[in-house]
């Protein structure tokens, strides 16, 4: 999950499309007519965003979040003159969104820009409202209700920062996230900021069938107002296509195995080595050891040899699209409790079509042959066998 420099150096290219007629020419791409239409509306974009800055308030010392006064509110509407319109890029999985959304990005002519993850923004700011609170209610007790809001301090921080904010992967799972983004992001707008994002989810389905939902339609409503919403219906998925061409379980679990799931890693996600990441559910945090681009890693301890349960697993399953997994050992009487949650996992990945590349000391069939988990493990080690096949890892990832 890459997080780009806030202050990247201006680009003197002309725009993602001379870029993306270049990837064409060099044969690093194949032509695409959805991802050309999509293409040509980022250089639209690209052209109304060149040197754009709305000269955002400068903090005050102390911080950003040393303001405790807040601004008159505004409403989403109120955008400043000029603003121009952000985009809302979705589709399926592996339709070359991502890979867009990076050219706009490292050709925009914005000053302040930044690229991230969606979850990993949304992680930063639970922690810069928790930071605020602590601050706040240890030094300035709240005179009143307005004076006890941290949203306003925290769209001016992230405006500061970023004139231009382009998410990764946009979606919502999590309650605690629901109810923080539509006044966040009216405050953002409100402010000048511009707003591209990929998802594989269409606005109208954001955070559907959940508890609370029609709490979250205004923030529904604001995201159509303010973002073009473009449909990708590239019809090859390029993901899938990458996955399939990679072996999927390899044994033994040594040097040369470690050494597969890297290059997996890198040509999964175009990273050498993804960064710590942190999940959240019911109130506690699931450490990631490595995530990039909906691709998480971990080595088979981490995962299955700590107290973790279905809800962990569960979390993975729905925020990740692939799982790297080092080191599967024998399984066995000697380590129960870890082939328990390593069926749990498996489970979990197998109902939401988690694509998993593994390292492991032996072949599914053979690596749970005695106990009393081995009876149980028949049915884990047949749904392993499915997950390595063509058919498998051409399934789309379920959320």
């Amino acid at each position: 999950m890459d997080d780009r420099p806030t202050s990247p150096r201006i680009s003197t290219g002309a725009g993602p499309l001379p870029a993306y007629r270049a990837r064409l020419a060099e044969g690093s791409l194949a032509a695409d007519p959805a991802q050309a239409r999509a293409v040509e509306v980022l250089q639209d974009l690209w052209r109304r965003t060149q040197g754009y800055d709305p000269h955002p308030e400068q903090p005050e010392k102390g911080g950003f979040f040393a303001r405790f006064t807040r601004r008159k509110p505004v409403a989403a509407e109120e955008a400043p003159a000029g603003t121009p319109m952000g985009l809302y890029l979705v589709g399926e999985v592996g339709r070359g969104k991502s890979m867009l959304m990076d050219l706009f990005f490292e050709t925009a002519a914005v000053t302040r820009k930044r690229r991230i993850h969606f979850h990993q923004f949304m992680q930063d700011v639970h922690r810069r409202i928790h930071a605020w609170k602590q601050q706040h209610g240890a030094s300035f007790p709240a005179r009143d209700q307005q004076d006890a809001d941290p949203i306003p301090p925290l769209a001016d921080a992230i405006t500061a920062e970023a004139a231009l904010l382009c998410f990764d992967e946009f979606q919502v799972h999590d309650i605690a996230d629901a109810m923080i983004l539509g006044r966040l992001f009216q405050a953002l707008f409100a402010r000048g900021t511009v707003v591209v994002a990929t998802s594989n989810t269409a606005p109208v389905d954001l955070f559907k069938g959940r508890p609370g939902r029609d709490a979250f339609l205004p923030f529904i409503g604001l995201i159509n107002r303010r973002l073009e919403v473009l449909t990708l219906e590239a019809a090859r998925d390029y993901r899938r296509d990458r996955v399939r061409a990679l072996p999927t379980w390899h044994v033994p679990a040594d040097e040369r195995a470690t050494r597969a799931l890297d290059a997996a890693f890198e040509e999964l996600t175009g990273e050498k080595h993804g960064k710590p990441t942190r999940l959240t559910l019911l109130g506690r945090t699931l450490e990631v050891p490595q995530a990039a681009r909906g691709v998480a890693r971990f080595d088979f301890e981490a995962l299955c040899g700590k107290p973790l349960g279905p809800a962990d697993y569960l979390a993975i399953a729905t925020h990740f699209h692939s799982l790297l997994l080092d080191g599967i050992p024998r399984l066995g009487p000697e380590n129960f409790d870890r082939a328990r949650r390593f069926i749990t996992l498996v489970d979990a990945l197998y109902e939401h079509r988690v694509k998993l590349l593994a390292s492991a000391e032996a072949v599914p069939d053979r690596l749970h042959e005695e106990g009393h988990n081995a009876a149980m493990f028949a049915r884990t080690a047949s749904r392993l066998n499915e997950m390595q096949s063509q058919d498998w890892l051409g399934l789309p990832h379920l959320t």
